[in-house]
């Protein structure tokens, strides 16, 4: 059954007359509904269908022709339809405007809406013959289907009890003021709405109250994703406010369905207070059906989870299963008269977020579903859409009224419940702007209303407008006014160099592997803590976010206390810093946490850890693993990309360490260590110079030697006010205010490129350390051969070279960079 406006069925039954567009249906038609809002078409298919063709040689009176035969007919379909989207992407896409904008656009193309030229509706109606849609559609619902189905994996509904109060005051300030201030007038003025736009749109006005008051997880969720800003502050304060809003609005939207379908249902019936009871009895299977599930299916999925060993991937057998499942709760939902969609979105909340179980389904079913069958599924409900039609004018007021309305109080909600919170001005716009954005779902939802004759095709036209102008604004509007870098600008100096005498030093060290904690800790041991001068550390393990939509990051000594749900996350770094402030008591404090964000955002997790804690320098591992050979083991691109961008935005210092040397651990009542540190001035090395001292305090641990390196020319670079802070900071070492045991100064002349790489290969091997700065962007006659030929410009010249698999080295080394303030004016 198809149903259509009046201009339409108009259409279609001129179009009927032409049996070239309808090669196997018939048609009877039949005209329903007192303001003649839809047409009733009974369609009669042949059947068996003609599904495979004889060819284009086929004899045409006996053959299939390939237009006249289901598969090859869907194949062109699809084809035309990612060959349109993708055009429209092109364009769109260099104007921040998000993907499924371009997927709608190719529907209006491809549907009524584009009225081009006799040969263009030919080519179309040839291409979408009547009854056509039917199959496309079909098929792609069942990638909508798994795509709400993965995006309920993907999110931890557990979040939502650990969310805050300020989530939780916007989330409900701004879905619940403005839907009761929108069915408060849709209702008062009930009767002046049906004079002026008629019984049936009138009566439909509160299902666009209620769509525009909420919003979706999923569609915040790509929004963020999409700008880059998902585990940002000001992201992660929308996905939780977005997580709040979309379980309020789906359980009312439920609730609502079940309730207004039976009533609809026993309309005919005598005794009202049947069909009330018989609704309310649909409310309680609603009910049933969220309560019961998780109880039935969350332990069995759990037990999947116990069966599949740590680091392993989950069986086959279970994820058919688990699918298996979301296709049998999607037809227990329909007792409560839910869409076979509603149950999908259930089990994809129900299923363990994260590895093994839901990494693995999204895994399977991400490609073939998120990024092929959905995008043809809203292109192919875009095609029922027509932008053409003639509408009322009164309706495009009252709806772009209402429309209005409803964003400028949710707005205005959101934006004095983050002034009240003392959020800057600029924040609580780009929240507004994140939470009024409207996506897929949203576009999907008003669709399925219009095929339940709850919105007409008009107001299914001017909603459509609405969604694409709502999207699109929204992701522009907070990509300029958004910057999640600008808080770590260096306007306050944090620094090794400037820390006061007998105060604590704070790291934050980042752990990406298990074999980065023995060389982390080691760098730590270096810095010698004491009563006078304590080490407080924070440890950050870095885990790429899979399975899952939302960031998470965990503090593990609150956990013990709040409990952060079922998960149990860096258990090797826990027990390994807990023992390393427990050697050290009462000189170190080691806290450690853990991110799971996505790898090109982890950056943020680290900055903003250290903006949080006042860290003086921040530590990261680099990007290289060596074998005792000395050869590359392997290496991780994600984690070099990593530290350029924290050397670029970090708040603080930043030091690379890259081992080359044998992962043991540093002790006391070992050897003396010796540690090198070469010096050429500038900023950096000054920082490097400060963090190498603190190894003196600890006179029987460590031996430091200090390699002055000079040259006669003159170099340009160095200004005099950098040379007397050079030789400022080197007067501790060189023993002009006495002799120190442990250390020794070494000035070494070197006059080009040549003397710095032989001289750099003699001491290379000597030592356990040897401590650089990074030089950023200083030019010295010593490097100048060396920065043309620099592999790792991270690392600067000097620590490239250490790094080379031409130098013999079993060092670790460690790269200082000193922050990066911003200049005024």
């Amino acid at each position: 059954m198809e149903k259509m406006d009046a201009k339409s069925a108009k259409y279609m039954t001129e179009m009927i007359l032409d049996n070239t567009i309808f090669p196997f249906v018939s048609i009877n038609t039949t005209f329903s509904d007192k303001d003649l809002k839809f047409l009733v078409l009974d369609v009669c298919i042949d059947m068996p269908p003609r599904v495979v063709s004889d060819g284009i040689w086929a004899n045409r009176d006996y053959g299939v022709m390939p237009m006249k035969t289901t598969l090859p007919l869907l194949e062109l379909q699809i084809l035309t339809i990612f060959a349109i989207t993708q055009s429209f992407h092109l364009v769109l896409k260099r104007l921040g405007v998000p993907y499924f904008v371009s997927q709608i656009m190719a529907g209006l193309v491809l549907g009524p809406s584009l009225q081009i030229s006799d040969s263009w509706n030919h080519f179309k109606n040839k291409l979408f013959p009547y009854g056509s849609e039917d199959v496309i559609s079909v098929i792609s619902i069942i990638g909508y289907g798994l795509f709400l189905f993965l995006n309920g994996v993907k999110m931890d509904f557990s979040m939502i009890m650990r969310t805050g109060r300020k989530a939780w005051t916007i989330a409900f300030c701004s879905i619940g003021i403005p839907m009761l201030l929108g069915l408060g007038m849709t209702y008062m003025f009930l009767a002046d709405w049906q004079n002026y736009l008629g019984e049936y749109e009138s009566k439909n006005l509160p299902v666009i109250v209620i769509g525009h008051s909420g919003c979706y997880f999923a569609v915040i969720s790509s929004l963020l994703s999409d700008l880059d800003i998902l585990n940002s502050e000001l992201g992660r304060l929308a996905l939780s406010t977005a997580m709040v809003m979309d379980a309020f609005n789906s359980v009312v939207q439920g609730i609502g369905t079940a309730f207004i379908s039976s009533i609809k249902t026993d309309s005919h019936d005598v005794d009202n207070r049947k069909g009330l009871g018989k609704a309310l009895l649909t409310v309680l299977y609603y009910f049933c059906f969220l309560g019961v599930t998780p109880l039935l299916l969350r332990p069995v999925m759990r037990w999947f989870v116990r069966n599949t060993p740590e680091g392993r991937p989950m069986k086959k057998s279970y994820t058919y299963i688990v699918f298996i499942m979301a296709l049998a709760v999607g037809m227990w939902g329909t007792i409560s008269n839910q869409s076979v969609l509603a149950g999908f979105l259930i089990l994809g909340l129900i299923v363990p977020d994260g590895p093994p179980l839901g990494t693995e389904m999204i895994k399977q079913l991400e490609l073939f579903s998120i990024w092929f069958l959905c995008p043809v599924f809203v292109t192919s409900c875009a095609m029922k859409v027509d932008i053409g039609v003639d509408v009322d004018s009164k309706l495009i007021l009252v709806l772009a009224g209402i429309i209005v309305l409803i964003h400028l109080f949710k707005m205005l909600m959101t934006i004095g419940i983050c002034w009240y919170c003392n959020m800057p001005k600029t924040d609580g716009l780009c929240l507004a702007l994140m939470l009024s954005c409207k996506g897929v779902v949203d576009f999907c939802t008003n669709v399925f209303l219009h095929d339940a004759m709850l919105m007409s095709n008009e107001a299914l036209s001017v909603m459509t407008i609405g969604v694409l102008v709502l999207g699109t604004s929204a992701r522009i509007g907070v990509k300029f006014l958004y910057d999640p870098s600008r808080k770590y600008a260096g306007y306050q100096k944090r620094n090794i160099l400037k820390l006061k005498p007998n105060s604590e030093l704070r790291i934050v060290s980042c752990i990406h592997k298990p074999s980065h904690i023995t060389p982390i800790k080691n760098i730590l041991e270096i810095c010698c803590p004491t009563t006078s001068n304590p080490l407080v550390v924070h440890v950050l393990h870095l885990m790429e976010l899979v399975g899952r939509s939302s960031p998470v990051f965990i503090s593990h000594r609150l956990q013990e206390q709040v409990g952060s749900g079922h998960h149990t996350f860096s258990e090797d770094v826990i027990v390994t810093f807990d023992l390393f402030e427990h050697d050290n008591a009462g000189t170190v404090s080691a806290s450690t946490y853990t991110a799971i964000s996505p790898s090109h955002l982890m950056h943020d997790d680290i900055c903003y850890l250290a903006l949080d804690k006042l860290a003086s320098i921040i530590l990261l591992p680099f990007h290289l693993k060596w074998a005792e050979d000395g050869s590359v083991e392997s290496a991780d691109e994600n984690v070099r990309s990593l530290n350029i961008k924290v050397l670029e935005r970090a708040p603080c210092s930043v030091a690379i360490l890259v081992n080359r040397g044998y992962a043991s651990s540093i002790s006391l009542n070992d050897n003396t260590k010796e540690i090198a540190l070469i010096f050429l001035g500038g900023p950096d090395d000054r920082e490097a110079l400060c963090l190498a001292k603190r190894a003196i305090k600890g006179k029987n641990a460590f031996h430091l030697v200090v390699y002055h390196l000079v040259s006669t020319s003159k170099n340009d670079e160095f200004s005099n006010w950098d040379v007397m802070l050079d030789d400022e900071i080197l007067k501790d070492v060189k023993g002009i205010y006495g002799s120190v045991d442990n250390v020794i100064y070494d000035r070494v002349n070197v006059e080009n490129t040549s003397d710095t790489t032989a001289f750099i290969s003699d001491i290379a091997n000597q030592y356990d350390f040897i401590i650089v700065g990074r030089r950023n962007k200083i030019k010295s006659p010593q490097t100048a051969g060396l920065e043309d030929w620099t592999e790792y410009p991270e690392l600067g010249a000097i620590g490239d070279l250490l790094a080379s698999a031409d130098t013999n080295t079993k060092a670790s080394i460690l790269v200082v960079q000193q922050q990066v303030m911003i200049k005024s004016g």
